[in-house]
């Protein structure tokens, strides 16, 4: 028997018949996205052994572990405790103005963490703008804003969208007829959504959660920033420090965290199918009664947080900013085509990779599938620096004609943020009815045939939606951006970190701004492609 007759009778054995050229296409994604990282183990095996001995079994990096466990835990739990809430009210009741509340409720995921940050450390920290304006009234203290605490509200307010988009987007596709037969049987309206909604949007909350974790444990800029020591923060100083070598070495225990919160969220998610078909969708809303405008309060006052203080303190910078000018670091509007052209190629990429990796992972019960889609998750979780120096060294080492080229810059978008399309792809494909792609097949359509006329056009929200993300989270990617663009290819994040870097906070304002508008425009555009919801 040939090795090829045996990986054609492995991929059709029992009832779950793979797919053969899909399957391989998986296999070449997955593969594609994971190979820059194996210069992680090329580094780390040329580490001295004592020396690695030594930095892993140390205090600090002890220290480093449970931070970094502890900033992940506490972000998740933190993002599905605002996230569900307000996707479930603007997707699901009878809030005022539900597309407003919609937008800004996902607004605050194109603020720059390390933007927000930085605002909330001018604003709150010792002698900061607050503490100026509470000084007249005898306040000489204000809550410590440094440190493990202020670290999750602070990367918390700028990751909760995820998990507010996934929910929402499976919120608006749950057929409402499930709800309407529980509670004929005597359920009450909290009992029908524990027992009938969660089980359903769980896939969904899931995947959010599980961005907002990846999200939190290689964030570099706003640990840095508030002082707390995790993986990201250390891998920077032992690169700067000690050379690549050791920050491979970290990088590689990082990712032993990844792949157990991957594996943790594999184990808690259900695949379970339970929507129906389109038919038994409803616009129902429900009515919150008295509750209706105090439920406001709760986008407003995240919303609010998470928008007004950066904006406030931007404004501080324009005011207050030093008299002097630099040409050199003014902006320019070639600045934004730059993002803009290589976010939404980045976007399309993802998007296009996406859909047969969400599919395949969505339509079968194979440990090929769960291992091609917990693959692209792993760009997502190493830290930007170290994707970039990954890509680098091979690129400067292999691949010198793609070395310092926009290619090559939109692979390392898509290498980090293609999960975010991927797990909303998955979602939406979740939420099918089969029958309907089985009464297509019984109608003589190919399986390629019924994926084009029924399930890619209920899937088309959720790969906006992905879309969608990837665009807006490339528009706000620092690390990549820096040591991947070519020469001159200045874009909105290089000029912010310039300003920042040389202290003209004046010329960081522009930017932002603009980063806020855009992301209005893309949340508008998204919003589009939802069904069921009533104009402002």
């Amino acid at each position: 028997m040939t090795l090829r007759t045996r990986i054609r009778d492995r991929l059709t054995d029992g009832d779950d018949k793979l797919p053969i050229g899909l399957t391989l296409l998986c296999a070449a994604i997955a593969g594609t996205l994971v190979f820059p990282l194996t210069w992680l183990v090329i580094r780390a095996a040329a580490v001295d052994r004592q020396r690695a001995m030594d930095l892993v079994f140390s205090a600090g990096t002890a220290e480093v572990l449970v931070n970094s466990l502890v900033l992940m835990a506490g972000v998740t739990a933190a993002s599905i405790l605002i996230g569900v809430p307000l996707a479930y009210l603007t997707a699901r009741t009878d809030l005022p103005f539900p597309r407003f509340w919609s937008v800004a409720a996902a607004l605050p995921l194109v603020v720059p963490s390390y933007v927000g940050a930085f605002s909330f450390v001018s604003a709150f920290g010792p002698q900061g703008a607050f503490h100026n304006v509470l000084a007249p009234l005898g306040v000489e203290r204000v809550p410590n804003i440094y440190g493990l605490s202020g670290t999750i509200f602070v990367i918390t307010l700028y990751t909760y969208p995820y998990v507010y988009l996934t929910t929402r987007a499976a919120l608006l596709s749950f057929d409402t007829t499930m709800l309407e037969a529980a509670r004929t049987l005597n359920h009450g309206r909290l009992a029908a959504f524990r027992r009938v909604t969660l089980p359903t949007i769980r896939p969904a909350i899931a995947a959010g959660a599980l961005l907002s974790a990846l999200y939190a444990v290689s964030d570099f800029g706003t640990p840095s920033i508030m002082q707390l020591p995790v993986f990201t923060r250390q891998i920077y100083v032992e690169y700067n420090s000690f050379g690549s070598d050791y920050a491979a070495l970290l990088s590689l225990q990082l990712l032993v965290v990844v792949i157990l919160v991957l594996a943790l969220e594999w184990a808690v998610r259900s695949d379970r199918n339970t929507s129906g078909d389109d038919a038994g969708r409803t616009d129902d809303r429900v009515s919150l009664g008295r509750l209706r405008w105090p439920a406001t309060l709760l986008p407003a006052a995240v919303s609010g947080t998470a928008l007004l203080v950066p904006l406030w303190i931007l404004g501080l910078w324009l005011l207050r900013a030093e008299s002097g000018r630099r040409p050199s670091l003014a902006f320019e509007p070639i600045m934004v085509l730059n993002s803009v052209s290589v976010s939404a190629a980045a976007a399309v990429a993802a998007a296009l990779a996406a859909i047969p990796v969400a599919y395949f992972a969505a339509n079968h019960d194979s440990p090929f599938a769960v291992i091609f889609e917990r693959a692209t998750y792993v760009g997502f979780a190493v830290p930007g620096i170290v994707l970039a120096l990954a890509l680098v060294y091979f690129g400067s080492g292999y691949a010198p004609w793609l070395y310092q080229t926009l290619p090559l810059l939109v692979f390392a978008y898509v290498v980090r943020f293609l999960p975010q399309a991927v797990g909303s792809t998955r979602t939406s494909i979740l939420q099918i009815d089969r029958r309907l792609v089985e009464a297509a097949r019984t109608l003589g359509e190919s399986s390629t045939g019924a994926f084009r006329r029924v399930t890619f056009p209920l899937t088309r929200s959720g790969i906006v939606a992905g879309a969608a993300l990837v665009f807006l989270t490339t528009m706000k990617e620092l690390p990549v951006t820096l040591v991947l663009r070519p020469t001159g290819f200045d874009t909105i994040v290089t000029q912010i970190w310039r300003a920042q870097q040389n202290a003209f906070y004046q010329y960081a304002v522009v930017p932002t701004l603009i980063l806020l508008l855009i992301s209005g425009l893309s949340m508008v555009v998204l919003l589009t492609q939802e069904g069921g919801e009533e104009g402002l």
